[in-house]
């Protein structure tokens, strides 16, 4: 009786409104408003959905989880073995080459990528653009 008592006695988890996946969500997948849900009352997850639309999934999630904010990333802009323009700028200076992207990268990552002319492998961060800018202002 005591331990029933003790039970009714602990605090209850605070249930609130959470983003859920609408259907089975593959890793990679960019989100939008058709892929996930609010629903009241459920714990864990993100509770607004303008935070997570637009994110990529870093891992897959079933229907009806929660989506936490540990399973999102930026949006991937420039994909392995792409072509992109390699910048580097300094005060007025700005030179561009072609190169290939080494490795993925999101806006503000730091990836490597190989100049095309001249096969030197130079490191620099991924611009909106879709370029990679080696030296900064």
């Amino acid at each position: 009786m005591r331990l029933i008592l003790a039970l009714l006695l602990l605090p209850a988890p605070a249930l609130a409104d959470a983003v859920v996946a609408a259907h089975t969500l593959r890793a990679g997948t960019l989100l939008t408003e058709a892929d996930v849900v609010l629903v009241a009352g459920q714990a864990g997850g993100i509770a607004d959905p303008a935070q997570v639309i637009g994110q990529q999934l870093r891992m897959m999630v079933s229907q009806g989880r929660p989506i936490e904010a540990a399973f999102l990333s930026a949006p991937t802009l420039v994909e392995r073995n792409q072509i992109v323009t390699i910048a580097y700028e300094r005060t007025s200076l700005r030179i561009e080459a072609e190169g290939r992207a080494l490795g993925p990268g999101s806006i503000g990552q730091v990836i490597r990528v190989m100049n095309n002319s001249s096969r030197v492998t130079v490191s620099g961060r991924v611009a909106a653009d879709g370029s990679v800018i080696i030296g900064e202002n």
